[in-house]
């Protein structure tokens, strides 16, 4: 029989033990949630950071995908320089950090802008949610351009099966046929990758088929560091490479896949390999849920990169508006430690750090030269601007002669720190 006093005591420690799980269970709903779509270098790095900067936050990443293939060194690849599985990530990294991973298509926002709905019928809530959607290509703006035409001319500008159909292509290609690099105007992700490849896909030609040819078609009058590359294609694959600019009828109009033909302002072409880069908007995902502006992008707030059209929604990467930044892998993740250290800030309604961000391309002439295209930036009355005086010509000129080596050796340890912070990796 049990007397008063052990009713009593049993009925305390009740007591206690549904207090202590009722404060447990306050303290889990209470945990801040922010979800991130979007697996890629942006994406990925700002889930790491925010489990970094606070442990106590709950983050998810969604993304179908569960192996990321980077565009970064992809180059290479198609110049027989590494192998595709070299540019693979997987999730380990950012699951042992804590992060959740979600491997779900998002279909939408709720009416109440706190919950994305998910493919699978399911509602995932946020305090915050960051959109990192990449590009998606412009399969309308060139006439015969589509997904069937691109597995004749492979675009290979999203890594992974363009990249290996593109290098098959060289490989079997004969020796003295003409390669074609055609290059759209307006924004798009790396701007200097296409003249990158030029070089690589040269370097491989000179060994191996040395009488064939590389036509550039630009819709542009002007690339990145054009000085640089125009001096090193003189020096190290004479006579190979012509570049062909929108003025001299550079701009692809059409495309005939089937005859293996360009149509540009200059006539047209027939071609034994045709590499041609569609132009670029935000990922479908971002015009799907009201981010992107009139024009195409997506407009920010630089100190935060939150969207300008939807409260409590971040924009990172290649599809946000970051003004003098350029769309590539270590602006994206330089973008990401700003956004994780905004949204950390806001959660716990502490001020936003000021921001300020780097990024550098680099770009390969060689197997064992390369060039780089270093940046700092700031945010001046809202908007990122450069804050390093960009070198003159003869400076770079001077500078770039005496270490192609050196950067080339840079490029690879950059390589491998980028995909450790962003990944885990």
């Amino acid at each position: 029989m049990i007397n008063r006093r052990r009713c009593l005591a049993l009925a305390a420690s009740a007591l206690g033990c549904s207090r202590s799980t009722l404060s447990a269970a306050r303290r889990r709903s209470s945990r801040a949630r922010v979800v991130v779509v979007g697996a890629g270098f942006a994406g990925s790095a700002c889930a790491l950071r925010l489990r970094q900067l606070d442990a106590s936050i709950e983050v998810s990443l969604l993304d179908p995908v569960e192996r990321y293939v980077t565009c970064p060194m992809s180059n290479e690849v198609i110049a027989a320089m590494r192998p595709l599985d070299s540019l693979v990530v997987t999730e380990a990294g950012v699951r042992r950090a804590g992060v959740v991973r979600v491997h779900e298509r998002v279909l939408g926002l709720d009416s109440g802008g706190t919950r994305l709905r998910l493919e699978h019928g399911r509602a995932l809530p946020f305090d915050r949610l960051v959109i990192a959607p990449g590009i998606r290509l412009l399969w309308d703006r060139i006439e015969g351009y589509d997904p069937a035409a691109a597995r004749l001319m492979p675009h290979a500008w999203q890594a992974g099966e363009q990249t290996r159909v593109l290098a098959q292509q060289l490989q079997s290609m004969p020796d003295g046929g003409v390669v074609a690099i055609c290059v759209p105007s307006g924004l798009m992700r790396c701007p200097p990758a296409p003249f990158e490849r030029a070089s690589l896909i040269a370097q491989y030609l000179s060994l191996h088929k040395p009488r064939s040819k590389i036509l550039i078609f630009d819709a542009n009058n002007h690339f990145p560091r054009q000085d640089l590359f125009s001096a090193a294609w003189n020096t190290m694959y004479p006579g190979m490479l012509e570049w062909i600019a929108s003025t001299e009828g550079g701009e692809l109009q059409r495309v005939d896949g089937a005859s293996m033909t360009l149509y540009t302002g200059s006539g047209a072409h027939v071609v034994a390999v045709a590499n041609v880069i569609p132009p670029q908007a935000p990922g479908q995902l971002a015009l799907d849920l009201g981010l992107a502006s009139g024009h195409g992008w997506c407009p920010v707030d630089p100190s935060s990169f939150q969207s300008t059209l939807l409260e409590r929604v971040h924009v990172i990467g290649d599809a946000c508006i970051a003004d003098a930044m350029p769309k590539s892998a270590s602006a994206g993740v330089s973008q990401a430690r700003q956004c994780a250290a905004a949204i950390a800030a806001l959660l716990a309604q502490r001020e936003i750090p000021a921001a300020a961000f780097d990024s550098v391309c680099y770009s390969h002439l060689s197997s064992d030269r390369a060039l780089s295209i270093p940046g700092r930036f700031g945010v001046r009355d809202g908007q990122i601007v450069s804050t390093a005086p960009a070198a003159s010509t003869e400076q770079a000129e001077a500078a770039q002669a005496d270490t192609q080596s050196a950067e080339s050796r840079r490029a690879e340890d950059w390589y491998r720190r980028i995909r450790a912070e962003a990944f885990g990796a």
